[in-house]
């Protein structure tokens, strides 16, 4: 009689039989956190132990060290038969993504933008900076012994060096001036192109303007232009001009949305039209707040933009674009 199998073991076809490594070992004993470079998960390991980074698409991968699954990637042990011990890291087999027109199967990565390296994830598209920010310690120590508590060691130029290192990926949040509001430093993002760009739409932006200043997605409503056929029949171009900057209905209306409507008439400011391949945008804007009654449901509240200018440009991007409000450092 042949000797029984041992879990952990697997005979060959010769009858020889393999011992897994065993790569899992209790009571855990975990590193420091290591720092992750953008774009690669900070998961805990196959072990239940240790947060590791995440292993990418064709690195090798086992129990322990597992792949990414914010990427949809599987430990793929197919090659390492018959032990099964070692793999590597594969996608699984999921439906592609769509931008601007373009089809990208399951896994690629792909640059639709000088500024951002993307992937496609089962349908999702993720994105990051194609530069890679420095994870160093600063070269900057603190010293207590000084007459200044905290005062540097650091230079004028290392100090504006190393400031506009650090916030190259925080760049997005700078575009407001920096307020100090009840010990908040508060910060937000620009705010979106229009959803749509005739009728109401959404934009949004981040912003960390709140009570508990925690960065949080903001939305508001917008209205660029309303619906109408014939635009430029109905819009009087000045003699000369190209471009009607702005222009306003005859009368004051109540908006409409989502079935209801303001309990207030409103006569807004609207973007115009041009006679040449120009776009116009708005240029300056202040918020306000709406509310819509709807019938038999009651009252709600939004906030809207209220365009007061806008500016005539031949950089014309479709609505929800979202690579279009990004500029070279």
């Amino acid at each position: 009689h042949s000797p029984p199998v041992q879990p952990g073991h697997k005979p060959s076809e010769t009858g020889e039989v393999y011992q897994r490594k065993e790569v899992c070992h209790w009571p855990c004993r975990c590193p420091p956190v290591p720092a992750c470079i953008p774009g690669v998960s900070l998961v805990k390991d196959g072990c239940g132990c240790c947060k590791v980074c995440a292993k990418q698409s064709g690195e090798p991968c086992n129990e322990a060290d597992v792949c990414d699954p914010h990427k949809g990637l599987y430990c793929d042990y197919s090659k390492d038969e018959p032990r099964y011990e070692t793999g590597v890291c594969a996608y699984l087999v999921a439906v592609g993504c769509e931008l601007n027109g373009v089809y990208y199967p399951n896994g690629q990565t792909f640059q639709p933008n000088p500024l951002y390296k993307c992937l496609c994830v089962s349908g999702a598209i993720g994105c990051t900076p194609v530069f890679t920010p420095r994870l160093a310690a600063s070269p900057c120590t603190r010293v207590k012994e000084r007459k200044k508590p905290g005062q540097s060691l650091c230079g004028p130029g290392e100090h504006n060096q190393l400031q506009s290192t650090n916030y190259r990926l925080m760049s997005a949040y700078r575009s407001l001036p920096l307020v100090l509001k009840k010990k908040c430093l508060v910060q937000a993002t620009p705010w979106t192109p229009c959803s749509r760009t005739c009728g109401i739409g959404i934009s949004s932006r981040v912003t960390n303007d709140n009570t508990k200043c925690e960065m949080k997605k903001e939305k508001r409503l917008c209205l660029i232009q309303p619906c109408l056929t014939n635009m430029l029949k109905k819009i009087k171009i000045l003699k000369g001009k190209t471009c009607q900057p702005t222009f306003q209905l005859p009368t004051a209306e109540k908006l409409v949305f989502s079935g209801c409507s303001t309990t207030q008439s409103y006569r807004l400011t609207f973007c115009g039209v041009c006679l040449d391949k120009r776009c116009c945008i708005p240029s300056k804007s202040k918020m306000i707040t709406v509310q819509f009654e709807c019938p038999n449901e009651g009252f709600f509240k939004w906030k809207m933009m209220w365009i007061t200018s806008c500016v005539c440009q031949r950089i014309c991007s479709a609505p929800g674009d979202i690579f279009s409000e990004l500029k070279v450092l």
